[in-house]
C-alpha cells in the first residue's frame, strides 16, 4: 500500500487543497502556502481574542502542539474532531458504535466509558460531556491539539491533552458560503452559512447544516442498513467590539442527530444479525459568552457557558438474533461553566495569568435492562437449575425489567496560576492549579417479577415466589487535586528551540451508573441461592486517575522555511488507572475501577516540507509503548502486557500540489492535486494481548477545481478497500467486532458568494 502511495506521489496526484481556493478573500487566493490560514485573529490592543488562555503562538510555549488551519481541514473534508485526529500523532478516536462512544486514546491512556482523557473546547468554551464530543461543525477556522497533560490551565479530563476548535469570525469574513456533498452509500451533506458586519463594531454569522447516510452495513436479521444516520445543526455567532479595549461574543448552537449505529459482526457466524432495535438519538444545545476587556496593562477574560444534552441509547445488548436482553440509557443533562482569568499584556520578560474556574452539571438518567426469553433461560434459570437440579424453577413471564433511575449532580471549583520568565535565551514557565470536585448520586432500582419452583420427580408446582425489589440510596464523593507544571524552553534562534516539560494531569472520578442493573441482577440471583453479593458503595464509585508526564522536544525550521516541524519524546507514569473490567459474578455488563498502574513512553514527529512553489509534503508519526506496571484482576496478572485499545503506531502522510491554469479565469483558475495515507496499529483488544488488530493504512486522494466563486472536489477514501477492525469485544461469551469504514467516493462543491 505504501508503494502505491509513492507511485501516486510520483505521478503527481499530490495534495489537498491549499487555500480551499478562491476562498474567503483575495488575500487567501494569492497565498502560495498550504495549510496556513491568512485570515487574522480578532485582536484588542495587544490581546488576541481567540486562544486567550494558551495564546495564539504555540511554538514557544514548551509543549508539543499540532495546529491545522481552515484550508487544510476543508481540503480533507474534516468537519469533526474524529476526522481531524487522523492527522495528529498518537491521538486515536476509533469510529465505532455511535456518536455517543466518543472514546479518545492518546499516549496509551483513555477509557471506553465515562470520563474522557482529552478535553475539548469550542471558541474557548469547555465541553463537559464526552457524549457530545462527536459532531460535525461548519467553518472551522483553526484546530489545535495541545499534547500531554494540560490540567494546570484546563483542569479535569485533560491528562492526555486538549483539542481547541476555533470557528470563523464574522469580523474576518463577510459573505455567504454553501457546501454540497454527495458520496457513496447514499451519503449527502448540505451546509449554508452567512457572515456579515451589521456595522463596524458588530458582526453576525449564522449557519445551518444537514447530513444523512443510508449506511454501509446490513443487519441480516431484517435486511436493513444498521449504520444509517441523520444529523442537523444550526449555529449563530454574534461578536461586538464597541471599543479597541472590549470584545464580546455570544455563540449559540444546537444539533439533533439520530442513527442506527452498532454494526457489530458476530465472529462465530461472520454476520451482523440481531433482532432488537438499536439506535442513538441526541439533542444538544450550547451557548457560550466570551468577554475580553483590556484594563491598562492587564486583560480580564470571562468565559461563560450553558450546556444541555438529551440523548437516548437503546441496544440489543446481546447483538444476536435471539431474545436475550436489551438496554436503554436515556439521559437529560444541564451544565454551566464559568472561567474568569487575568493576564498581563505588555511585558516581554515576565508574563503571568491567573484564574478561577467553576462548574455545575446535573443529569437524570433512566437505564432499564429488559430480560427476554433466552436471557431468562440461559442467564438465570439455567444457572439456578444447575445448582439445585431437583427443584428447578420456571419464570412467571418471559419478559421482565430491571429498572434503574439516577440523579447525579456534580460541581467543582478551581484556582490556577501560571508565570513565564524570559532569561536570555531561556523561557521558564511554572504553573499550579488547586482543583476541588464533589459528585453525588441518588439512585433507585427496582424489579417486580416472580417464579415457580417445580418438583423434579412429579413435575408439579412446589412453590411460588414473588420478587419485589425496590432499593434506593445516596452516594457522594469529593476529590482534591494539586496540579503543577514546569517547562523550560531554550531559544536557539527565532526559528528553532528545545523544550523540557514536566506536568501532572488527571481524569475525574465518578460513578458506574451502568453497573446498577448488574447489582440488581446479582441481588435477584442471591434470592435464588446463587450469584455474588455486591457492595453498592464499593463497586459503583471509582477514584480519579492521575498521570505525570515528562517530555523533551524541539520545534525547528530551516532558514528558508522550506522544512519545519516539531519532534518530542515523552514518558507518562499513570496511577490509579481507570480500567473497564468484568466484575465477579454472573453479569452482563462492565464496571470502571481503579485497577492498576501503567507507564507509556514514545515519540512524536510532525514535518512540513515545501521543496517547490505550490508543492507541500506533510507527515506526522507517533509511537507509544504503553504497558501495565501493576494490574491483577483476581483471575490473571497482566504485568508487562500492552494496554488495550491504544494503537502502538499512528501515521499520516500527505502530499499537495497546485497547478496554475489561469488566475484571471472565472471558471478554472487552479487545479489542486492531493493524496494522503493514514494508519494505526497494533491495537490489542484485551488485557491478555491475545487479540489484536495489526497495523493498517488507508489511502485517500482528491482533485480540486478552483474557480473564482467556487471549488469542486472529487475525492476518495480507503481507495484500496482495506479491511480492518475498529472495535472488538465479548458479551455473554460471544465475541464481536466492528469493521472500519469501507471505500468511499464523493464530490464536494463549495460556493463562496
Amino acid at each position: 500500500m505504501l508503494k502505491g502511495f509513492i507511485i501516486i506521489l510520483v505521478a503527481g496526484l499530490l495534495s489537498l487543497h491549499a487555500a480551499a481556493s478562491s476562498e474567503i478573500s483575495e488575500a487567501s487566493e494569492s497565498s502560495e502556502s498550504f495549510g496556513v490560514d491568512t485570515l487574522p485573529d480578532v485582536t484588542l490592543e495587544g490581546v488576541t481574542v481567540t486562544a486567550v488562555k494558551q495564546g495564539s503562538d504555540l511554538s514557544n510555549q514548551g509543549i508539543a502542539t499540532t495546529s491545522l488551519s481552515r484550508p487544510a481541514l476543508e481540503a480533507n473534508n474534516m468537519l469533526s474532531a474524529k476526522a481531524v485526529t487522523s492527522a495528529i500523532p498518537n491521538v486515536f478516536i476509533p469510529d465505532y458504535g455511535s456518536r455517543m462512544t466518543s472514546t479518545i486514546y492518546v499516549r496509551g491512556i483513555g477509557a471506553r466509558i465515562d470520563q474522557p482523557a482529552v478535553g475539548l473546547t469550542i471558541d474557548n468554551i469547555p465541553i463537559l460531556c464526552k457524549e457530545n464530543y462527536d459532531f460535525d461543525l461548519l467553518d472551522i477556522a483553526r484546530f489545535e491539539m495541545l499534547h500531554g497533560p494540560q490540567s494546570t490551565l484546563f483542569g479535569r479530563n485533560t491528562m492526555g491533552g486538549v483539542m481547541n476548535v476555533f470557528t470563523l469570525s464574522p469580523f474576518n469574513y463577510q459573505g455567504t458560503r454553501i457546501l454540497l456533498e454527495g458520496a457513496s452509500h447514499m451519503s449527502f451533506k448540505g451546509g449554508l452559512s452567512h457572515y456579515a458586519k451589521l456595522y463596524n463594531q458588530l458582526a453576525l454569522s449564522a449557519s445551518a447544516y444537514y447530513t444523512t447516510t443510508n449506511g454501509a452495513y446490513t443487519n441480516e436479521y431484517n435486511g436493513k442498513k444498521c449504520d444509517w444516520e441523520h444529523q442537523g445543526s444550526g449555529r449563530v455567532k454574534l461578536e461586538w467590539m464597541p471599543s479597541p479595549t472590549l470584545f464580546v461574543s455570544n455563540v449559540f448552537s444546537f444539533s439533533v442527530s439520530k442513527q442506527g449505529g452498532y454494526p457489530y459482526r458476530y465472529l462465530d457466524t461472520g454476520k451482523i444479525s440481531y433482532n432488537d432495535t438499536c439506535f442513538y438519538r441526541r439533542t444538544a444545545i450550547l451557548d457560550g459568552i466570551t468577554i475580553v476587556k483590556r484594563l491598562g496593562d492587564i486583560s480580564l477574560s470571562s468565559f461563560t457557558s450553558y450546556q444541555y444534552i438529551d440523548d437516548n441509547m437503546t441496544l440489543d445488548q446481546d447483538f444476536t438474533p435471539l431474545p436475550y436482553f436489551t438496554l436503554t440509557q436515556a439521559r437529560k443533562e444541564h451544565a454551566v461553566t464559568q472561567d474568569l482569568m487575568l493576564r498581563n499584556t505588555d511585558s516581554k520578560r515576565y508574563n503571568w495569568l491567573a484564574g478561577i474556574f467553576g462548574f455545575y452539571r446535573r443529569y437524570k438518567m433512566q437505564a432499564p435492562v429488559t430480560f427476554k426469553d433466552i436471557g431468562i433461560g440461559q442467564l438465570i434459570e439455567q444457572h439456578r437449575n444447575q445448582a439445585i437440579p431437583s427443584y428447578p424453577i420456571q419464570w412467571d413471564a418471559r419478559v421482565f425489567v430491571l429498572g434503574s433511575d439516577f440523579t447525579c449532580p456534580t460541581h467543582g471549583l478551581a484556582a490556577y496560576h501560571q508565570s513565564s520568565l524570559q532569561l536570555g535565551d531561556f523561557t521558564l514557565t511554572a504553573g499550579i492549579r488547586l482543583d476541588y470536585e464533589h459528585s453525588s448520586l441518588d439512585y433507585h432500582s427496582e424489579t417486580h417479577t416472580g417464579y415457580r419452583t417445580i418438583e423434579h420427580a412429579t413435575q408439579s408446582v412446589y412453590a411460588h415466589e414473588s420478587i419485589d425489589i425496590d432499593d434506593g440510596g445516596h452516594l457522594s464523593r469529593h476529590f482534591v487535586q494539586v496540579l503543577p507544571k514546569f517547562s523550560a524552553t531554550y531559544h536557539i534562534n527565532d526559528l528553532n528551540n528545545l523544550f523540557l516539560n514536566v506536568s501532572k494531569g488527571y481524569k475525574a472520578g465518578g460513578f458506574n451508573t451502568q453497573m446498577f442493573s448488574d447489582v440488581l441482577q446479582q441481588r435477584l440471583m442471591r434470592m435464588l441461592g446463587i450469584g455474588a453479593t455486591y457492595s453498592v458503595d464499593e463497586i459503583v464509585g471509582y477514584k480519579p486517575e492521575v498521570a505525570w508526564n515528562f517530555e523533551l522536544g524541539s520545534a525547528f525550521s530551516t532558514t528558508d522555511k522550506k522544512l519545519s516541524g516539531q519532534a518530542n519524546v515523552f514518558y507518562l507514569d499513570c496511577r490509579d488507572r481507570q480500567l473497564t473490567i468484568f466484575p465477579d459474578g454472573t453479569t452482563t455488563g462492565r464496571v470502571m475501577t481503579n485497577a492498576g498502574k501503567t507507564r507509556s513512553w514514545g515519540a512524536e514527529i510532525r514535518l512540513t516540507f515545501n521543496p517547490w512553489t505550490h508543492t507541500t509534503f506533510n507527515a506526522s508519526y507517533g509511537y507509544t509503548n504503553a504497558k501495565f506496571v501493576k494490574y491483577n484482576d483476581g483471575k490473571a496478572d497482566y504485568k508487562g502486557k500492552f494496554v488495550p485499545y491504544s494503537p502502538e503506531h499512528t501515521l499520516w502522510l500527505e502530499a499537495q500540489h497546485a497547478i496554475d491554469i489561469n488566475r484571471q479565469s472565472r471558471w478554472c483558475r487552479q487545479l489542486l492535486l492531493g493524496a494522503n495515507l493514514s494508519g494505526a496499529g497494533r491495537i490489542y483488544w484485551d488485557e491478555a494481548n491475545s487479540l489484536l488488530q495489526p497495523f493498517y493504512a488507508l489511502l485517500g486522494a482528491n482533485v480540486t477545481l478552483v474557480a473564482k466563486d467556487f471549488t469542486l472536489q472529487l475525492w476518495g477514501t480507503n481507495l484500496t478497500g482495506t479491511s480492518y477492525s475498529t472495535f472488538r469485544f465479548v458479551s455473554i461469551g460471544h465475541e464481536f467486532l466492528q469493521q472500519g469504514r469501507k471505500r468511499m467516493l464523493g464530490a464536494t462543491l463549495r460556493i463562496n458568494l
